[in-house]
This record gives structure tokens, C-alpha cells and sequence, in this order.
């Protein structure tokens, strides 16, 4: 990634239809230096898991 790039999650919860959760990449593909790409890999791992932590105790908020 190059640091500008953004990848978007969103939970989207229509009225008559299951939640889902959208997820939005760069239109281009984003290129990497092979040397980076286990470091890269990591930090989009550890994005997924913060939104996942983060859907999770939304979803708790909303059964209080």
C-alpha cells in the first residue's frame, strides 16, 4: 500500500434485507515491492481484525 490508498468497510443494514458488510478496494490495483509484501500483508490483516473488533462491539452497543 502506499499510504494513500484507502480500502473501505462498511456495514450496510437495509430495512427489509440481512445485514451485509461492503468492502471497497482502490479501482487500480496497488503494487508493492515483493520485499514489502509481508509487512503489508500484516498491516491489512491487523486493519480487518480493528474493523471486525470494531463491527463486533457495535453490534453489542445495539443489544443494550
Amino acid at each position: 500500500m502506499t499510504g494513500s490508498d484507502r480500502i473501505l468497510a462498511e456495514l450496510i443494514e437495509p430495512p427489509d434485507s440481512p445485514p451485509i458488510v461492503a468492502i471497497t478496494s482502490p479501482p487500480q490495483p496497488t503494487v508493492c515491492d515483493p520485499r514489502r509484501f509481508p509487512d503489508t500483508a500484516a498491516a491489512i490483516a491487523r486493519l480487518f481484525a480493528e474493523a471486525a473488533t470494531i463491527l463486533a462491539a457495535i453490534k453489542a452497543r445495539m443489544r443494550q
